[in-house]
């Protein structure tokens, strides 16, 4: 088992092993079809990287497998054979498009649903793991302080903000030693929704310790403790700064956990999907196949829990300063470029009295915003391009 020192140690550019394997979503364990679809396949969300897009609408191709004397239709129109492959070109207007393939030989077909985000490609956000300890000393100091800001992270946050245009969004524990959530002060409430536009918090554990503490947890104490947070920053912050995308602490977990989540507001859950690799797979409950899949979108659905999954980009405190930007920039070099780049941080190393403590934390946040900034990607939060 890993701890999380351990984890920032293992942490490498190493390949994330992109097999090509095929996709096995949990609906192919009914009786098969003579015939798949290559791609899209279901909850694939796609954007203007899949095909030409002109004024919100998506030209994309629809790619089948099937044998070569089937007669395949795509939403009705006959599909274009090469050997075993059928293609067909569909317009995308809509959120929710649901596809449907027939072999009209047989008469067999196959459903699949998939969806098309116009205002997913080109977005950026810092994200913050691990964090309570700038609640706590502003709570401390809630006598002193006269705004959100004099905390040092919170003002190394706004810093960001006030020079990139920079949403930041902060998954919060409900308690560290000597605080908890109930005692944090709603003094600066109208100065958190002031700032809404560029802040979010969210759940992210009841605690730093143990290690993957939701791995073997069940829904009602998921559930209890994601509410009781965000009961407290509705509080002391308000329903402004929430919203429907959170970051589960280590994120390996049954699927009544994720599950959790989604009833309590979080239909979007982001991690790591490692896979082919020997770090913590930090995926949910999501399989191999669905890991590797991840791997090559960076967002998925899952129609069957109503859930959409985001992988993060890169995890900043792992890497050394001058491995950052050719981390970012190796997905486009793989022929994957991200969509959309999630910058994600652990709070803890800020701090000089932290037992790990890096120097150069600042620097190393402030290179992964300007890359992201200096290639094209546009402040944005989650909420804002994956829902329909």
């Amino acid at each position: 088992m890993y701890s999380r020192r351990e984890f920032v140690r293992r942490h490498s550019l190493k390949s994330l092993g992109l097999l090509l394997a095929p996709f096995v979503l949990p609906d192919e364990r009914k009786p098969k079809t003579s015939f798949r679809f290559i791609s899209p396949v279901d909850g694939d969300m796609l954007h203007s990287g899949d095909g030409i897009a002109t004024n919100g609408t998506l030209k994309t191709k629809v790619k089948i497998s099937a044998p070569a004397h089937a007669l395949i239709t795509v939403n009705g129109r006959p599909a274009v054979r090469k050997g075993n492959i059928f293609t067909s070109e569909l317009m995308l207007d809509q959120y929710k498009n649901i596809i449907e393939a027939r072999n009209t030989r047989t008469g067999e077909s196959k459903t699949i649903t998939i969806y098309w985000l116009p205002n997913l490609v080109d977005r950026y956000r810092l994200s913050i793991d691990d964090a309570i300890w700038f609640l706590k000393d502003i709570h401390l100091h809630a006598s002193t302080y006269q705004s959100l800001f004099e905390n040092p992270f919170m003002g190394f946050l706004k810093e960001l903000h006030d020079q990139f245009g920079t949403k930041v969004h902060i998954n919060i524990f409900y308690e560290t030693e000597g605080f908890n959530l109930s005692q944090m002060t709603d003094k600066f409430r109208n100065e958190w929704i002031a700032n809404a536009s560029w802040l979010r918090l969210s759940f992210h554990a009841k605690a730093e310790f143990p290690d993957n503490p939701y791995r073997n947890a069940g829904y009602h104490q998921v559930k209890q403790e994601c509410e009781q947070v965000i009961s407290q920053i509705r509080r002391f912050a308000g329903a402004e700064l929430d919203g429907p995308v959170t970051t589960l602490h280590w994120g390996e977990v049954p699927v009544e956990v994720s599950r959790a989540l989604r009833d309590a507001g979080y239909k979007g859950q982001l991690c790591d999907f490692n896979v082919d690799d020997d770090l913590p797979p930090c995926s949910y409950y999501l399989s191999v196949e669905q890991r590797r899949h991840m791997n090559k979108r960076f967002v998925w659905r899952d129609n069957q829990e109503d859930i959409i999954f985001i992988k993060s980009s890169v995890i900043i405190d792992t890497m050394k300063i001058e491995g950052i930007v050719p981390h970012l920039e190796r997905y486009g070099r793989e022929s994957r470029r991200q969509p959309y780049t999630d910058l994600l941080v652990h709070e803890q190393y800020f701090y000089p009295y932290y037992r790990a403590y890096q120097p150069n934390y600042r620097d190393k946040v402030l290179k992964a915003v300007t890359w992201a900034h200096d290639n094209g990607y546009r402040p944005a939060f989650l909420s804002d391009c994956i829902f329909g």
